[in-house]
């Protein structure tokens, strides 16, 4: 995981802590376009200060919890459906009962693409023998 540390500290005003998106790229080890396409995809919405991006607690908090789903190998698609459930309901409950399906479906995925790898993997070695014993017998 990303450490969570931040190199420049947050702004703070009435509002609590805020964040340019320089500030969050440098803390997740994103570039700045990762982070338009996520604002573009509806998973952050920083307020504008004109043409300047503002992130909040909020948004870092989403950013982080996609970089998880991502290395789930969620989609963002999932990972949106999940976000936005938490925002609906503002409570955990929903989420982590869609949440649990996703991984178990995900589980699932992963176990059998792991026997599919093991399959081909055992079919190379019959054939990596076979060719060796062919080249002793030539």
């Amino acid at each position: 995981m990303p450490t969570s540390r931040r190199s420049v500290a947050p702004e703070t005003s009435g509002r609590g802590a805020t964040y340019s998106i320089s500030d969050l790229a440098r803390e997740f080890a994103l570039t700045t376009r990762a982070i338009r396409f996520y604002e573009d995809c509806g998973l952050v919405a920083p307020r504008r200060n004109g043409r300047a991006r503002i992130y909040g607690e909020r948004e870092r908090v989403r950013i982080k919890l996609i970089l998880r789903g991502k290395r789930l190998g969620l989609a963002l698609a999932e990972i949106r459906e999940l976000l936005d459930l938490y925002e609906v309901s503002h409570n955990e409950r929903a989420q982590l009962s869609k949440f649990l399906t996703m991984l178990a479906d995900r589980r699932a995925r992963l176990l059998q693409q792991k026997e599919d790898i093991d399959a081909v993997l055992a079919e190379i070695d019959g054939i990596e023998r076979d060719c060796r014993r062919r080249l002793k017998t030539n």
